[in-house]
């Protein structure tokens, strides 16, 4: 029941006066990597997804509704220049977001596929009930280096399909 009061998407606040009381009480439970990422998300925004440098990956966990949009743009080098996300859900989701994106910048396409989930979860101090949003992280970075690889290859718009994660 919490954590819907506390539900953002990205950076608006959805929440009542009493969840927002409540979210102070949740705040004292989480890692302040969790809450920085959480009140001061990084890179919130879209991409032109129709742009043949952008690829990008959309995600969701059924078992909790997480849903997550990343967004890389790479240049003719591979290397990725910027990032966005646009997340629904729990703050660990939008922690989890804000942090892929801040480390996939800078780095090759194949750099980034390195990234891990546990990597992220250790970063911000997760705790295990939460290990589900460092999962949905992992797996849109590796879902919009795939899109923007068949968007290079064919040289044609391709439409981002929902993949569809257990958590």
């Amino acid at each position: 029941m919490l954590s819907i009061l506390t539900t953002r998407v990205a950076s608006r606040n959805v929440a009542s006066p009493v969840g927002m009381a409540a979210a102070r009480l949740i705040r004292r439970g989480y890692h302040e990597n969790i809450v920085e990422h959480y009140e001061n998300p990084r890179n919130v925004g879209s991409l032109d997804k129709n742009d043949k440098s952008v690829g990008t990956g959309l995600v969701g966990a059924p078992a909790c509704g997480d849903v997550m949009k990343l967004q890389i743009k790479v240049d003719e080098n591979g290397i990725i220049t910027e990032s966005k996300f646009k997340t629904f859900g729990c703050g660990s989701a939008i922690a989890s977001s804000s942090v892929a994106t801040e480390w996939v910048k800078g780095k090759s396409v194949d750099e980034v596929l390195s990234i891990k989930n546990s990597d992220i979860a250790s970063h911000l101090k997760l705790p295990p009930v939460k290990l589900h949003c460092s999962m949905l992280a992992e797996d849109a970075i590796k879902a919009a280096v795939k899109d923007w690889k068949e968007k290079s290859a064919a040289g044609v718009k391709v439409d981002v399909k929902q993949e569809k994660v257990a958590a």
